[in-house]
């Protein structure tokens, strides 16, 4: 199902001329045929034209792959200026330089880690890519974001609010709406504690977190980025603070203080200047119990949109539910494989026998390795998961 949705827009995309664009909507009409965003080097035209109809239908929510949220209020601030998690030597968006820019790479399937982008469908046409190079060679601006005379929100970070991983991150990045006065983006208003270990903050165990620093994205004013680099990795949760009150705040460059009460969603705010930005994330070893296997594994690589998502039946991807570790237990153990009717998917004791296992490992005797396209997990990942089937497939 996942690959009939990405063919079928990839051959929207597909259908634009080779030549300019202009005039032209994503399926290469004519605008007045009542088409709707024309190919153009801005961020505007390629979010309508790549971005929505291409990528979003992976990369957008909490669970987006690798974090990486294409969606119209992300898109800015999770490209520009921000490393690649496949490849740490590339960012994603250089501005000013395409050739050095990983998006691009993955766009035209010259890179050395994962597949070309969209997964599994037709690539995005060479002349459709050129606007987007030539976008980042114009020096990759925003749009214009909201009103200049309305405070700065928060529209995403990363890692994701009460997201849970098994590695520390290298750095902590936020991104808001508007430009943000680089003079504001300091250690004091961009914190980060660990609760001590015991998952509870302001009971006087609380460990402030010195990171080797925090400012403003050279390349992107509005990505505030702290640098972890050197910090003990330890398991614990982590809470992280944007200051919109007290002495020290963040402001927008139209000297606004940032709008930051978080409630769960994106964007950050109240409808007025002031307030913090508070969220959460915890690091913890991946365990051999299926509610670190599904919180470490199955969450974030596969049971976002088009893939392992639900509802539970006989067609794949989506039959096989991977979106909570009860629907994971209900589609895996002691479930026969479609692919391979005579295996069980989880073979309770069995991990050798265990059909997961060995689309993990790429030993199945049908279809592709999982995750489909990549990055696969590696071996002392996979042998987690190996021990919780081998010790009995516990729920």
């Amino acid at each position: 199902m996942r690959l009939l949705i990405i063919i079928l827009l990839g051959l929207a995309l597909g259908g634009c001329s080779a030549g300019s664009g202009e005039g032209l909507d994503v399926s290469g009409r004519p605008l007045s045929e009542g088409g709707d965003v024309p190919l153009a080097a801005t961020l505007a035209s390629i979010q309508a034209n790549v971005f929505n109809p291409s990528c979003i239908v992976c990369h957008s929510g909490a669970s987006a792959p690798l974090g990486l949220r294409l969606d119209a209020a992300s898109s800015f601030t999770a490209l520009v200026g921000v490393s690649s998690s496949q490849d740490s030597s590339f960012q994603l968006v250089v501005p000013g330089n395409p050739d050095a820019s990983y998006l691009i790479k993955k766009l035209e399937g010259t890179t050395a880690e994962g597949e070309q982008m969209p997964l599994g469908g037709p690539p995005v046409l060479p002349a459709t890519i050129d606007f987007v190079r030539q976008w980042i060679t114009d020096g990759a601006a925003p749009d214009s974001g909201g009103p200049a005379n309305q405070p700065p929100v928060v529209v995403s970070l990363t890692p994701a609010p009460d997201s849970v991983s098994t590695d520390f991150p290298s750095q902590l990045a936020a991104g808001f709406d508007l430009d943000v006065d680089a003079s504001s983006v300091n250690d004091l208003t961009f914190t980060l504690r660990r609760s001590g270990g015991d998952g509870q903050f302001n009971n006087g165990n609380d460990v402030v977190i010195a990171p080797a620093a925090v400012a403003l994205s050279p390349t992107n004013a509005r990505l505030a980025v702290m640098d972890l680099t050197g910090v003990a990795a330890v398991e614990d949760r982590y809470r992280i603070t944007l200051s919109g009150s007290g002495a020290n705040v963040i402001l927008g460059v139209s000297g606004l203080t940032l709008d930051g009460e978080f409630v769960g969603g994106f964007p950050s705010g109240d409808g007025t200047q002031g307030g913090d930005f508070v969220a959460e994330f915890e690091v913890q070893g991946l365990q051999a119990s299926l509610d670190s296997i599904q919180a470490n594994i199955f969450t974030p690589s596969c049971a976002f949109s088009g893939c392992h998502s639900g509802p539970p039946g006989p067609n794949l991807p989506a039959g096989m539910d991977l979106t909570s570790a009860d629907a994971s237990f209900a589609s895996l153990v002691g479930v026969a494989s479609i692919q391979m009717p005579m295996t069980m998917r989880v073979a309770n004791g069995n991990a050798d026998g265990s059909y997961l296992i060995q689309k993990l490992e790429g030993t199945a005797a049908a279809g592709s390795r999982m995750p489909l396209g990549g990055p696969f997990l590696d071996q002392v990942t996979i042998d987690v998961i190996r021990a919780w089937i081998d010790s009995g497939a516990a729920r």
